[in-house]
């Protein structure tokens, strides 16, 4: 990428591209889709502005005149996934409106994994950003709560998805990692934790395994998860 400017600007107030010359070949949102296709199939990682051009079939020092910096790129890539919220009104139900806006979250970071990487408040003011806040904060209208107390619940719940999310990708890259099943390894671990607890050397996690239900479907612990975060914001 292009050297740091001397002072700090945002990607959005920058004119489409810089510098003289015929109509510009492409648009900034042909790069940032093009830079989202690669990050989705080989990682992060893989994208440089070398790749971007050979993706379009372009220069590569052409395309600084559109996003001069990686940190520019970064940020156009996380607005384009925040772009993928389906965004009505506020249907009257707060719970149920954050619910949904959760389980959306969860959907786009399966979808592009990378955006973990990358999220930071310093990305959240994109266009498709401020829409996905705006949305919220009308959802959580009739909620008597502080606006800072309503951001904070909003950073909460991206947070809690985020960190469900990380997890849930880690597991499933580690399972198509292994050289045997998952459920072979699942048997050989419940297998040791048996032993463990047949020594009587912990009575609290024997007492617990002993009554525990069947484990809970994924999709139930992430909705009680959500409920519990909405929970502490209105039982504080």
């Amino acid at each position: 990428m292009a050297g740091r400017a001397a002072e700090p600007e945002v990607i959005w107030a920058r004119p489409e591209r810089t510098g003289r010359g015929p109509k510009p070949a492409y648009r900034r949102e042909d790069i940032t889709d093009a830079a989202v296709r690669i990050a989705d199939a080989d990682g992060i990682d893989a994208v440089s502005m070398r790749r971007i051009a050979a993706e379009l079939g372009c220069g590569t020092m052409s395309l600084y005149n559109y996003v001069p910096r990686k940190e520019d790129l970064y940020e156009l890539m996380v607005d384009r996934a925040s772009g993928e919220y389906e965004l009505g009104g506020s249907s009257g139900d707060w719970r149920a409106d954050m619910t949904a806006v959760a389980r959306q979250a969860r959907g786009i970071l399966h979808r592009h994994p990378w955006v973990i990487r990358l999220m930071t408040t310093g990305y959240a003011f994109g266009p498709n950003a401020l829409r996905f806040l705006e949305h919220c904060l009308e959802c959580l209208d009739g909620l008597d709560l502080p606006g800072g107390t309503k951001m904070e619940l909003i950073a909460t719940i991206n947070g809690t998805v985020m960190t469900i999310v990380a997890n849930e990708l880690a597991l499933a890259e580690r399972a198509r990692s292994l050289p045997w099943s998952e459920e072979q390894e699942q048997a050989v671990r419940q297998a040791y934790l048996a032993s463990r607890l047949a020594t009587g050397a912990y009575p609290h996690l024997t007492a617990v395994f002993t009554a525990a239900a069947p484990p809970p479907d994924a999709e139930e612990v992430f909705t009680r998860t959500v409920d519990r975060v909405l929970d502490s914001f209105v039982k504080a």
